[in-house]
Parts: C-alpha cells; sequence; structure tokens
C-alpha cells in the first residue's frame, strides 16, 4: 500500500475511478441533473484547472502499482471526492486516505475539515468521526449531508 499526492499526469485514471464508482453507487439515487451536475465537476479539464490554482488537491492509494483510491480537499479544509474501488471497499483505505488528508490539513492549521456527505457515505463519514450539522439537502440535484470533523 502507499497514499502519495497526484499529480496532472494521475487525474484520467482518478476522474475515470471516481465516475465508475459514483454510477455503482451513488449515481441511483440521484436525478439526471444531479448526475450530469457532478459529471461537469469531475470533468478533467474543471479538475485541471483548479489543481494548477492550487484549489483542489488529491492523494490515491495504491496497492501493488493500481490506483484504488482517491480523496481531494478543496479549499484546505473540505473534502470534495472520497472513492474507493469497489473490489477494495471495507479494507480501510477510505480511513487511510481521510487519515493523510487531516495531517495535511492540521499541518496547514485547519481546526475543522468538512464534507457534504452523499446520503450513500453518511455512516461512512460518521465512523471517521464527522457529525452531521445539517439536515439532507438537495442542490442542482445533488443530494448532500453537510457534516464536520473538528480537529
Amino acid at each position: 500500500m502507499k497514499i502519495r499526492l497526484l499529480k496532472i499526469a494521475d487525474m484520467k485514471h482518478a476522474l475515470e475511478l471516481v465516475w465508475r464508482v459514483f454510477l455503482e453507487f451513488e449515481a441511483p439515487e440521484y436525478t439526471e441533473k444531479g448526475v450530469n451536475e457532478f459529471k461537469a465537476f469531475i470533468s478533467h479539464d474543471s479538475i485541471i484547472e483548479k489543481m494548477k490554482l492550487g484549489v483542489i488537491v488529491f492523494w490515491g492509494w495504491y496497492e501493488n502499482g493500481v490506483l484504488t483510491g482517491v480523496i481531494a480537499l478543496r479549499d484546505l479544509h473540505h473534502i470534495c471526492l472520497l472513492f474507493v474501488d469497489k473490489a477494495h471497499h471495507r479494507r480501510g483505505i477510505a480511513r487511510g486516505l481521510y487519515q493523510k488528508a487531516m495531517q495535511h490539513c492540521q499541518s496547514r492549521g485547519a481546526k475543522i475539515i468538512t464534507v457534504n456527505s452523499s446520503p450513500y457515505a453518511a455512516e461512512a463519514y460518521r465512523r471517521l468521526g464527522f457529525v452531521d450539522t445539517d439536515v439532507e439537502q438537495t442542490i442542482n440535484g445533488i443530494r448532500f449531508i453537510p457534516m464536520e470533523h473538528r480537529l
């Protein structure tokens, strides 16, 4: 196992993993508008631009050289993507990626990490120490539960 900071050259594979997992686990609960909104958010050009501006940072979890999970932070303290390949669920990958992101946030003085969790992932985030800060919401077809973890 190896966690490393992802570079622009890694984004094609990372975004393919995110899209594949999203389609299987989250898209069935979203409207067409929500699916399209998510797809636009993770478009390669959009993500690359955010990386170049320093707005978003990604880490990847590799097993035997294969990318099996990714996490992305926006604005120092907000998890905007956390996806693990189905074949690797329940192996601690999300927790390991989160710990890496948490270390990054703490080293830069963040006191809180936020996430807008999909309903599917809410329990996993709660197991990581997050608490709901509001009820489930839907904006632009994206269903989410605002959550936070105080560091």
